[in-house]
């Protein structure tokens, strides 16, 4: 496994490119690389002469979602890093300590991501899964390479989706339950079509692209990118976006208890075989 799960880089002046760096996991997300991930948001937010971020991902694909492969207990996972929110009870037992960890690694930090005062833009690229959901859904452009695909395959273990429910808002309410209820792939076409991506590129172009894209953003005020970042989240979240998303964590945290109390582990057992052999 890498020892730097994340890379930062500043490919232009104004530009911050910050990489998912588990290519051998097909950059599965273990608490570590969300911390560090988050520890890289926040330098490049914190920079008043960064303009843009991109996230982009090493490899073949962006993400393969949650490392279901971590060991150790709820606490023991939280424990070595710096927490972000004010969420407490990871070392509490029963829901009260995974509903606590997954409040403020996966729903917390997807949030505080989507509302950083900066243009992102997710470089997508491959295979990007569920919990990789989570990632691209909260930057506020994607660029996909052409052999890109998405997928949310939760409800096929015994979950009614990803923590970050931003569903109905990136796909319409229709597409949103189909991709949920079939666990089908979406390519980076129909994404486009959609509204879900923005652009859709061939692979060997996609970092150029993306990177001119940014250029091209940053030539504008600082200022004003924020002011027109937040307008559009405002307007988003003026349509229910927040309790809708809080209403769906809580249904997700009663799909773990349930297979918890009928399966012994917190999702269905069935799923994770057909995730296997996939």
């Amino acid at each position: 496994m890498s020892d730097t799960p994340i890379l930062y880089e500043t490919p232009a002046d104004h530009i911050v490119r910050i990489v998912l760096n588990r290519p051998e996991s097909r950059n599965a997300q273990d608490t570590s690389l969300l911390y560090a991930l988050n520890n890289a948001f926040d330098r490049a937010a914190q920079d008043d002469t960064v303009k843009v971020i991109i996230l982009a991902a090493a490899g073949p694909h962006f993400s393969s979602g949650h490392d279901l492969r971590e060991g150790g207990s709820i606490a023991e996972q939280m424990s070595p890093f710096d927490l972000v929110g004010t969420w407490c009870g990871f070392g509490c037992a029963g829901a009260e300590g995974r509903m606590a960890r997954e409040k403020e690694i996966y729903l917390g930090l997807s949030e505080r991501w989507r509302n950083i005062p900066k243009p992102t833009i997710a470089q997508v690229q491959g295979k990007c899964i569920s919990g990789g959901l989570m990632l691209a859904w909260p930057c506020d452009l994607i660029v996909a390479s052409d052999d890109a695909a998405f997928c949310d395959n939760t409800v096929g273990m015994g979950v009614g989706g990803v923590e970050y429910f931003a569903h109905p808002w990136e796909l319409g309410p229709r597409k949103a339950k189909e991709l949920l209820f079939t666990a089908d792939w979406l390519t980076a076409q129909e994404a486009k079509a959609l509204g879900m991506v923005n652009h859709v590129v061939p692979a060997g172009d996609l970092a150029a692209f993306t990177l001119a894209l940014a250029i091209r953003i940053a030539a504008k005020p600082l200022f004003a990118l924020k002011l027109a970042k937040e307008a559009v989240n405002a307007a988003e979240d003026a349509q229910g976006r927040v309790g809708a998303m809080t209403t769906a964590f809580a249904l997700h945290q009663l799909a773990h208890t349930h297979n918890v109390v009928v399966h012994g582990v917190p999702v269905d057992p069935s799923g994770l075989q057909v995730r296997r052999k996939t």
